[in-house]
């Protein structure tokens, strides 16, 4: 890098400089610029590079220089470059040690003197003093200079004054001294100078901070004698100083509203009354009867914060006390009230102060302290936290277990009394308070078990698999068993129940062990087990350490309760059929496990996880998981035969199902069920029986998703108000119901059930909202029908109302009804009206439960993809995928035609997927037609017919795609791809020619015919890019419809077909395939009819500025282009005269611009045939004058209306101006003449424009000036405008 040497201009005025300053080069002057820029990067580097270049220059006048550029920028005017300067001056002093600190600041002090300095820089100056301060103690040099310590704190002392800038920085500037000086310093020079912040300790935060910084630095100096003589007292938190502290706690507070932190003094107290031994003092008086005596806000939030901050300083008794207490209690309704939107929440911070503090400790004492009155804190006995805290990941494992005893023993006898429990003031207001107990108990225990379940449901907590086992046991028997007699072999039963468990409760386990249940389906292996770490594969998931599934060990504990009838007594006892079913599923998992050890497969694992989980939910619904065991059963016993004699009789195979065509059915009935769980063994199992589906199998599946059957189904058809039918399901209401249940059980937290305290306001508004409904829905009623008509008419008629009205009307009778008539009238009108209401209302719910039922169907269709979607994965090759074609395409275009509601959506969406991306674009594919080829190509033609008939585009790319996936199923491989399994289209493959079964005259014409349809109709659903797909994976296809698409170059029906047909011959003949085929003779031909077609559209190209027109005239060029091009590369024999002769006179057709796509294209066409596009000079237009701009006020000049003005001077005769003009002559010594000196000083300094009506009132020629007109000047003024902003450019 080169250095420049730079003059310094110095004036006059000033001093000389030495000469060695004066003359400072570039690369030293640009560290300072570098210095202020607000880039930290830059920052740090120009110091670092700045020291460096120091040290190496070692010259006295640029260090000189420097100290004086950095102290100068100590008060930039940029707040962002004050830091810059304060940190390079800071590494400057620590670099080189000689330079005195003293000679520093007294160079701060004089630059920055706030006695001498402007008003207008006196805050610069202020921070000036205060980065010179602070770069003096980034010297890390101060503690061996005390008199500088002391010149540094007696500065401070004097910015301390002046809050309303600096705010409290100077205090904390000197605390920072404070912990860096030792404490013999602090005795001899500080402490004398620092007395009386000392003694004004109470008065703020700041004052008391640098006490208790002093204190902390330098008990030796401050002990309690000395404190007695600062403060009157020997320590800081006794009864006295009570309420000046709690002062001081309120002013830190308020000062912290904003930033939401603790103060750094309200810790330091704390700190302080830990070591005085005061801290029960300080908590009970200056925090619970001090800043909890407040109104709800910023000292209750210090309170809290002080709280979580004080965790890992208290020991456990200390903690036991303090989460026992009353800031507990304040905290909870805090969180309570903090659910309502738009409300300040500090529960997240706490969240993050407890996960610090058990991440940090150690002690599983203590862990567990903190964990247990956590969850104690109730709000009528549901605990505030989250039912999924996640801070239980950082507990030791010891505390994970007492934890968990813990949360057992509290499950089995709940005591509320023993909890911090609270209510809200609405709560306590509520008249339903004496149910509060019992609601108080269900509430707890329901919290208590999605504890437990989302503990091992976290897979980062430390637990054990005797723990996970311990858990899973305890949710059982308690969900489907009750204790009859303590059993030593079963732990559960020594648990006594101080409440019984009621039938909600028992709900809520059920459905939370099934929720379990599929947690440890996919829990990993626990990391502290031998066998967990030295496996180096893919991890299994589901099993234990030796390999045995979670369920098959809770299928063995469900044996033992059941094998012990004196000791645990089932909640729903199995009747003699489900005992025999249980015995038969247990028999069978036997049989599996045996066969798995001499072989293991994916098939034993997923139909011993089918039996076990069957067998699980038998405790649930035994009823109707009956008939599915029992079939289950039997599946698997004929197909165990089926395996050991593969022949079997006939007769038998007719009279009797398949045996997968039964364990396909029992998957379907296995999926109405709502489980997660369920859904996930269903797919495992389907996909290990894949290779056995049968076609009817298939068909049941497809059944269930067939739109068509639901509305042919009269059994279960129900009208809706968008006139659709849809299929019930009336066992899946209940389910629907149990699934909702099970979700709310398993999003419970702290914003669920917590917040009690608003429930009534809730209800209430739910309240108002179902009357508003009731309201909506009488109005909705519409029409009265005549049914009720009649029964009102007879009604009145029979109170005889209707003649006394018709008298009334005329006014001809004052007869009235009497009372009795009036009541007898009045309680007719009343039935009339209940039962025409609850007509409404039954209609109402019938429509609410058919749009229930509609969304239960849908589900289950979503879930019976599942199996769709493995098969098509595993068995992408076999022939039954042919018949997956039409009824997901009928799927498809029965979804896009209706209205759907996002649940719709989903299923179609994911269908569209399976046939789409899974089915037509998969790599592997039938490739054995055997002998349905007719079939299959009737299909395709069948296919190819509906495309062309349907409204929708999209649609349509689903049946083209269907189309071409059918011909590559007929085309097949060639044999070389069929060994290499190559499964590439085809269109990479060694022989072209090769087309397998597909009927290639037949195919052709039918694609002919949708070609022809596409080009021959004015809407048509079918796109080019369908046929350009068709034309890149079936070369072979596309040679017999070239000659189509060329003819179409001329004959489509409209504009934009012709441009389509020029983009797919375009496609067709750049293709290497093609081109291979079609070589010899054929391509010349082909060359031939193509220039022939291209030069008759162009001659049907008028004069035209249409956009189309010139759309379908570049894509005709973009063909003449790869034409001409391909016929002189190649040499070949095509005339190509009249196409040269039609491009030169396109021209003159269209109006060509500069440049654009139409134009590029041309001429990059022509070049062939050796025209040069024509350059064009570049000439620079004349910029007009904007009238808008010539009316804009120029900056820097008057306005009109403060122009001084000149007189006017009247218009006179000819004659009259004459006399006037000699009399000037005369007087002035000045010729009279209109072209004289007068003209050229009205050009200098035009006259004030006048109002346009006088200005055309002016003769047009005047001789004089005074009978010039007006707009002369006018004009001129405005040429001078003109040439204004020429002459600003």
């Amino acid at each position: 890098m080169s250095v420049e040497m730079v003059e310094l201009s110095v004036k006059t005025a000033e001093p000389v400089r030495p000469a060695g300053v004066l003359q400072q080069n570039r690369v030293f002057l640009d560290f300072f610029w570098d210095i202020a820029k607000p880039e930290q990067e830059v920052r740090l580097k120009a110091v670092e590079d700045l020291i460096q270049y120091l040290k190496k220059s070692d010259q006295a006048d640029e260090l000189d220089y420097t100290f004086k550029r950095l102290v100068d920028g100590l008060a930039h005017t940029r707040e962002a470059a004050r830091p810059g300067f304060s940190l390079a001056l800071g590494q400057v002093l620590s670099a080189f040690e000689d330079v005195s600190l003293q000679t520093v600041l007294d160079r701060i002090k004089e630059k920055h003197n706030l006695q001498t300095v402007k008003k207008k820089l006196f805050r610069n100056a202020m921070f000036g003093n205060l980065f010179g301060v602070l770069a003096i103690h980034q010297s890390s040099r101060l503690p061996k200079e005390p008199q500088v310590v002391l010149g540094c704190v007696k500065l401070l002392q004097s910015l301390s004054q002046r809050k309303q800038h600096l705010k409290e920085l100077p205090t904390k500037t000197m605390m920072d001294i404070l912990n860096e000086i030792p404490e013999d310093v602090f005795e001899e020079v500080l402490l004398s100078a620092l007395q009386t912040e000392l003694e004004a300790a109470f008065s703020t935060p700041e004052q008391l901070q640098l006490l208790l910084v002093a204190l902390r630095r330098f008990p030796q100096t401050l002990k309690p004698k000395k404190l007695k003589k600062l403060l009157g007292c020997s320590t800081i938190i006794n009864a006295d100083n009570i309420p000046k502290l709690l002062d001081v706690l309120k002013m830190a507070a308020r000062s912290v509203k904003k930033e939401c932190v603790l103060p750094s003094v309200v810790l330091d107290l704390l700190k302080l009354s830990l070591k005085e031994d005061s801290f029960q003092h300080f908590w009970d008086n200056a925090i619970i009867n001090g800043m909890l005596k407040e109104a709800a806000g910023p000292a209750h939030y210090l309170s809290f914060r002080l709280l979580g901050s004080a965790l890992p300083l208290l020991s456990a008794e200390q903690l036991q006390e303090v989460l026992s207490g009353e800031v507990m209690v304040q905290y909870g309704e805090h969180v309570v009230a903090a659910q309502k939107p738009d409300r300040f929440k500090l529960a997240p911070e706490m969240d993050v102060f407890v996960s610090d503090f058990l991440q940090e400790c150690q002690d599983a004492d203590k862990q567990l302290i903190v964990m247990v009155r956590f969850s104690s804190l109730t709000n009528k006995g549901y605990p505030v936290v989250p039912s999924v805290w996640r801070v239980v990941q950082h507990l030791q494992p010891a505390a994970v277990e007492q934890y968990v005893a813990w949360l057992k023993k509290t499950f089995l006898q709940p005591q509320i009394d023993k909890l911090l429990d609270f209510s809200t003031r609405k709560q306590k207001d509520n008249p339903a308070a004496k149910e509060q107990k019992d609601d108080s108990v269900f509430r707890l225990r329901k919290w208590i078990i999605s504890r437990l379940c989302a503990i091992i449901d976290n897979h980062l907590v430390k637990k054990s698999e005797d723990l996970i086992m311990d858990v899973a046991r305890f949710v059982f028997f308690h969900a489907f068993f009750s204790t009859k007699k303590a059993s030593a072999d079963i732990s559960e039963t020594k648990g006594k129940l101080s409440v019984p468990l009621d039938d909600k409760i028992r709900a809520v386990l059920v459905n939370s062990f099934f929720g379990l249940l599929l947690s440890m389906h996919h829990l990993p292996l626990a990391e502290d087990s031998p066998e967990g770490v030295a496996v180096s594969q893919k991890r299994a998931l589901g099993v234990t350490a030796d390999g045995t599934m979670w369920i098959y060990h809770l299928v063995q504990y469900a044996q033992s309760l059941l094998s012990q009838p004196k000791h645990a007594q089932s909640s729903q006892p199995f009747s003699p059929e489900q005992s025999q079913a249980w015995d038969s599923m247990l028999e069978s998992v036997a049989n599996l496990k045996k066969k798995a050890k001499k072989g293991p497969s994916a098939e034993s694992s997923a139909f011993q996880q089918l039996f076990l989980l069957v067998g699980m939910h038998l405790f649930k619904a035994p009823e109707e998981l009956l008939v599915i065991m029992k079939d289950l059963q039997s599946c698997m016993d004929k197909a165990q035969e089926k395996k050991a004699k593969k022949k079997k009789e006939a007769v038998e195979q007719e009279e009797e199902p398949e045996w997968v065509e039964v364990m396909v059915d029992i998957l379907l009935s296995l999926l109405s069920q709502p489980s997660r769980h369920i859904r996930q063994v269903c797919r495992t199992v389907f996909s290990s029986i894949c290779p056995n589906v049968t076609a009817a199998a298939l068909t049941a599946i497809l059944d269930v998703l067939d739109p068509e059957r639901d509305d042919e189904d009269d059994a279960a058809v129900v009208v809706t108000d968008d006139n659709k039918t849809q299929k019930k399901n009336t066992n899946e209401e209940d389910d629907e119901e149990d699934e909702e249940d099970e979700d709310m059980e398993k999003s419970d937290g702290s914003d669920d059930d917590s917040g009690e305290g608003e429930d009534d306001e809730a209800m209430e508004d739910d309240d108002a909202e179902d009357d508003e409904d009731e309201e909506d829905d009488e109005e909705e009623v519409g029409p009265v029908d005549q049914n009720f008509r009649i029964k009102m008419m007879k009604i009145l008629q029979n109170q005889n109302a209707m003649t006394i009205a018709g008298t009334e009307g005329d006014g001809s009778s004052d007869e009235e009804m009497d009372d009795d008539a009036m009541l007898q009238l009045d309680k007719g009108l009343a039935e009339l009206f209940s039962e025409q209401k609850k007509k409404a209302q039954a209609k109402k719910d019938e429509k609410t439960k058919m749009q229930k039922e509609k969304a239960l169907v849908r589900d289950f269709k979503i879930k019976v993809l599942d199996l769709l979607e493995v098969f098509v994965a595993r068995q992408a090759g076999s022939p039954l995928v042919l018949g997956l074609v039409e009824p997901l395409l009928t799927i498809i275009d029965r979804g896009m035609s209706s209205d759907s509601d996002q649940q719709e959506q989903d299923f179609l969406r994911r269908a569209a997927d399976i046939f789409r991306n899974q089915l037509c674009r998969s790599k592997v594919y039938c490739k054995t037609v055997g002998d349905r080829e007719g079939e299959l190509h009737d299909l395709l033609e069948k296919l190819m017919t509906k495309s062309q008939k349907l409204s929708d585009s999209s649609v349509c790319l689903y049946y083209f795609s269907a189309s071409l996936y059918v011909v590559k199923v007929l085309r097949g491989a060639p044999a070389a791809e069929a060994k290499e399994d190559a499964t590439a289209d085809g269109a990479a493959g060694s022989d072209l020619k090769f087309m397998g079964s597909l009927d290639v005259d037949r195919v052709s014409k039918i694609f002919i015919e949708a070609l022809n349809s596409f080009m021959g109709r004015r809407k048509s659903p079918l796109s080019a890019q369908m046929f350009t797909d068709l034309f890149t994976r079936f070369p072979g296809l596309c040679v017999k419809m070239l000659d189509a698409a060329v003819q179409h170059i001329n004959s489509g029906v409209r504009v934009h077909q012709q441009g389509q047909a020029c983009v797919l011959v375009l496609r067709a003949m750049q293709s290497r395939e093609v081109q291979q085929l079609l070589s010899g003779a054929a391509w010349t031909e082909l060359c031939g009819q193509v220039s022939g077609q291209l030069t008759a559209s162009l001659e049907k190209v008028g004069e035209t500025e249409s956009k189309v027109v010139k759309e379908k005239v570049v894509k005709t060029l973009e063909l003449c282009q790869f034409l001409v091009k391909i016929v002189k590369q190649q040499k070949l024999s095509v005339d190509l005269e009249p196409l040269q002769t039609v491009l030169q006179s396109l021209t003159s057709a269209i109006a060509f611009k500069k440049t654009g796509k139409l134009e590029d294209t041309y001429w990059a066409v022509v070049k062939h045939f050796g025209v040069i596009k024509p350059k064009v000079e570049k000439i620079k237009p004349e910029k007009k004058a904007d009238p808008k701009e010539l009316l804009k006020k120029k900056k820097g000049f008057l306005p009109e209306s403060k122009k001084r003005r000149k007189r006017d001077i009247p218009i006179l005769e000819p004659a009259a101006a004459a006399a006037a003009a000699e009399q000037a002559t005369l007087r002035g010594g000045k010729p009279a003449a209109g072209t004289g000196h007068w003209k050229k000083k009205h050009d200098k300094k035009p006259k004030q424009k006048r109002p346009a009506d006088g200005a055309a009132a002016a003769p047009a020629a005047s001789p004089s000036p005074a009978k010039k007109s007006k707009t002369t000047t006018t004009s001129e003024s405005n040429s001078a405008k003109k040439k204004k902003p020429k002459q600003k450019k």
